[in-house]
């Protein structure tokens, strides 16, 4: 029988649906790979409240990756916030105090595609540059199934939200999502 996530017919893991960064991170981490499912989707449906209206997926079950730049003395510190889809990233304080940031925004479209080798809407936790913290709410780890980007807008990827805190530099803190 094929695992299911609301309507999303789910298949194991395969590298050629996923962007490169994702491919080398999933190659390195077999514990996380063997955990992992993909789904191909129309790119229309890339956004996460597309694809939860779609397939009938609950906001519990889809997590955001937004990219954030700290800057400190005119150092820049980028990190990755993980929430569920039904909570924002606390930025100017959980996100800020954990990178010990003065300041702290989203980061430029344009600058994490091109750091991340990602697609925008498609950012995802997984295979990200190794320098970065990925700070992952604890709500996140606690969820079976969470659906997240592939790296492309083409796809998506699906695993046990507790896979996520085994991503080189996760770490998981309460508080980091806020409900909307």
């Amino acid at each position: 029988m094929t695992p299911r996530l609301g309507s999303l017919e789910l298949s194991p893991y395969s590298p050629d649906l996923v962007a490169r960064p994702v491919a080398d991170l999933l190659a390195s981490q077999p514990q996380v790979a063997a955990r992992s499912y993909v789904v191909a989707i129309d790119p229309a449906l890339a956004d996460t409240q597309a694809l939860n209206d779609a397939f009938g997926i609950s906001a519990d079950a889809g997590a955001n990756c937004v990219i954030v730049l700290g800057r400190r003395g005119g150092e820049q510190r980028p990190a990755a916030c993980v929430v569920l889809s039904s909570t924002r990233a606390d930025v100017n304080g959980v996100v800020r105090r954990t990178i010990d940031a003065r300041k702290c925004s989203f980061a430029p479209q344009d600058w994490a595609v091109g750091e991340t080798g990602m697609e925008h809407g498609g950012i995802t936790p997984v295979g990200l540059p190794s320098t970065w913290p990925i700070l992952v709410d604890r709500a996140v780890t606690e969820q079976p199934w969470v659906v997240v980007g592939s790296g492309l807008r083409r796809s998506k990827l699906v695993l046990p939200g507790t896979a996520l805190a085994d991503l080189p530099g996760a770490q998981v803190l309460d508080g980091l999502g806020v409900r909307v």
